[in-house]
């Protein structure tokens, strides 16, 4: 297994061709709190009492709040900025998802990370189009809580 020193820092097309297959990863540990959650509840108008209610959802089946689902996803741009420096191109813009799963919850005072996987690289007008599977997982979890395929484009400099 190769080993990485994060963030690559891929700066043209040939060498985001050369990261196709490659997991790269997985990101450090970063804490899930209840006040990360209740901020996300708020800015999103999702308070769901499993996210924002520790009292009630400790009665739950879960034992605890957990994040939203999309909570997770959102973390993604942070996370791969720890693995992934797209400093060698003029801009980068998430051009969407084709595919999100949130296979297991993420309790509230867990940890979570993310491995990055480039699936496809493609010329496009303008610019060059990614397609990435980000896998989210958590600290002694069993299935990843989120895995996501992302497509992105990136502009390069000149």
């Amino acid at each position: 297994m190769t080993q990485h020193t994060y963030p690559l820092r891929p700066a043209n097309l040939s060498d985001l061709l050369a990261l196709v297959g490659v997991e790269i990863g997985p990101t450090g540990w970063r804490p899930v709190d209840q006040a990360a959650v209740t901020v996300f509840a708020d800015v999103t108008e999702d308070r769901q009492w499993i996210h924002v209610d520790p009292v009630r959802a400790a009665a739950s089946p879960l034992g605890g709040t957990i994040a939203h689902g999309l909570f997770t996803l959102s973390l993604g741009p942070a996370l791969f900025y720890e693995l992934v420096s797209l400093e060698g191109f003029a801009h980068g813009l998430n051009y969407g998802y084709d595919r999100v799963r949130f296979p297991a919850p993420l309790p509230v005072g867990s940890r979570v990370r993310m491995t990055w996987r480039l699936l496809e690289v493609d010329a496009v007008a303008g610019g060059i189009q990614l397609r990435s599977r980000q896998t989210f997982e958590r600290e002694g979890g069993d299935r990843p809580v989120c895995v996501a395929e992302s497509v992105a484009r990136v502009v390069p400099v000149g």
